[in-house]
């Protein structure tokens, strides 16, 4: 194989995705299946109960204040990268190099709990339907070795795949919930006071609740990753990430709303409860299902979910490498990451990529864990701290970037959202420390731990950047 040259060898493919495509790397790293069907359970279990379904809806006005300062820095700064690149330019490099490397990190952790997840039901539809015992990491390591190689080949073919994912996963869930609102809900109706009022909302532990709603959401900002491949970009990021963050809020508070109506606010916990506690945290959602569609719908809800989670790891896998690329394009990571093949994909990224997908997955496997309760739940609790972090410096950059100059815009773009976005993500944090233990089983040990994880990757980020600097100023003082 011959290396790709200096100049050309690096190149994304340009021009190649339009809003719509965009949309549904974002609706796939979302897996709306996923977040309903895997994450719900576990937020009505633990979080805050029949109030769960709330909850999107906060986040997702949260998360709207976060796009406005966030979509409008993405009109001037176009670049590959993101987080790395908008705090970078707001905030210097050095903060922007530390908060790449925990975009990575949250990236990786949450495709890793993806993998958790992915692994069991896959598993379990082997041994349904073939009647083959296959363990879940078995599963989970022959996924990554496809993924890898279907990213390999061309964004464009994954966008299309995805394109008929999430139209499958959205279309049964939505028809769903249409049919269980126009029969007035389950036995205790649609009880809209159960699910929405603020005495309801701040019970049980509500940092819980936030943690999955947040995860749900989780990449709806990947869509500045696109910049460099996407159709004008000053028009097509701006319209895909509103478009991601209205839809994933509404579709989601509404068909979970539909769930908790259906078993009636009164006993959803206790049907959350035993479906997670059986280690088939799906089968709340797929009964809802069978019994308001037919059989046949239960049968489909476990394929499509499958299907949803490999939408999902798929996605993240692309955002992943994008953000190899885009540190290596800048010299932070070895250069032979921004290579890319004849089909613009940065190919030794996705190699990469993979190799800490199953550094991560592994040690779950061998000490025979179980792979919901605690890669699942633990990677993703652990990967919406670090995403939060990235969300409230990327807000301050913001502020930061535009005192300087506002470049046209408003106020409430640049200065109002941006600060009171900041303001609501950091008190979204502590609500999240505080209910951490709860997440990880009462363990204070393990959830100390995954927290201090965000911070060792923060400061190895710093301790990179610094001497990248040193390493620079000492070569530019040999040259002259």
């Amino acid at each position: 194989m011959s290396l790709p040259t200096p100049d050309h060898g690096t190149a994304l493919r340009r021009g190649s995705l339009g809003v719509a495509a965009i949309v549904f790397f974002v609706l796939s790293a979302q897996s709306p299946l996923t977040g309903i069907a895997g994450a719900l359970p576990i937020a009505i279990t633990l979080g805050n109960g029949p109030a769960a379904p709330a909850t999107f809806l906060l986040v997702g006005v949260v998360m709207a204040l976060f796009a406005v300062g966030y979509i409008t820095m993405s009109r001037h700064v176009t670049d590959g990268g993101a987080f790395y690149t908008y705090i970078g330019r707001g905030l210097g490099t050095t903060t922007g190099t530390a908060s790449a490397f925990v975009a990575l990190f949250a990236y990786c952790t949450v495709q890793a709990a993806m993998y958790g997840l992915y692994g069991a039901t896959v598993s379990g539809l082997l041994a349904a339907y073939a009647g083959i015992s296959v363990p879940w990491w078995a599963c989970g390591l022959v996924t990554m070795v496809l993924v890898m190689a279907w990213a390999w080949l061309n964004i464009e073919i994954g966008a299309r795949a995805l394109a008929c994912l999430v139209g499958l996963e959205m279309g049964i869930l939505l028809v769903f919930a249409v049919i269980t609102f126009a029969r007035g809900g389950g036995p205790q109706g649609l009880d809209f006071g159960a699910t929405f009022g603020p005495s309801a909302v701040a019970s049980g532990a509500p940092g819980v609740a936030f943690t999955f709603a947040v995860a749900s959401m989780f990449g709806f900002e990947s869509t500045a990753l696109y910049a460099p491949e996407a159709r004008d970009p000053r028009r097509t990021i701006p319209r895909a990430t509103y478009l991601a963050v209205a839809v994933v809020a509404v579709f989601f508070a509404f068909v979970a709303w539909m769930v908790v109506s259906f078993y009636g606010s009164g006993s959803v916990v206790d049907a959350a409860g035993q479906a997670v506690g059986t280690g088939e945290a799906s089968g709340l959602v797929a009964g809802a299902i069978q019994a308001t569609l037919g059989g046949w719908a239960a049968h489909a809800v476990g394929i499509i979910l499958a299907t949803s989670l490999l939408a999902g790891i798929l996605a993240f896998h692309n955002a992943i490498n994008r953000y190899l690329h885009s540190l290596a394009e800048n010299t932070v990571l070895p250069r032979r990451l921004a290579w890319t093949n004849r089909h613009g994909s940065p190919y030794l990224a996705g190699v990469a990529s993979t190799v800490v997908a199953a550094t991560l997955v592994v040690p779950f496997a061998a000490r025979g864990m179980d792979p919901v309760l605690t890669l699942f739940s633990w990677f993703g609790g652990v990967s919406v701290v670090g995403l939060l972090v990235l969300y409230v410096l990327t807000s301050v950059s913001v502020l930061a970037w535009f005192r300087r100059d506002r470049r046209g815009e408003s106020t409430w773009h640049t200065r109002y959202s941006p600060a009171l976005a900041a303001v609501l993500i950091l008190a979204g944090i502590v609500l999240l420390i505080v209910n951490f233990g709860t997440l990880t089983g009462g363990s204070g040990a393990t959830a100390a731990a995954l927290l201090a994880s965000v911070a060792a990757v923060f400061a190895l980020g710093l301790v990179v950047a610094l001497v990248q600097r040193r390493r620079s100023t000492a070569a530019v003082a040999l040259a002259s």
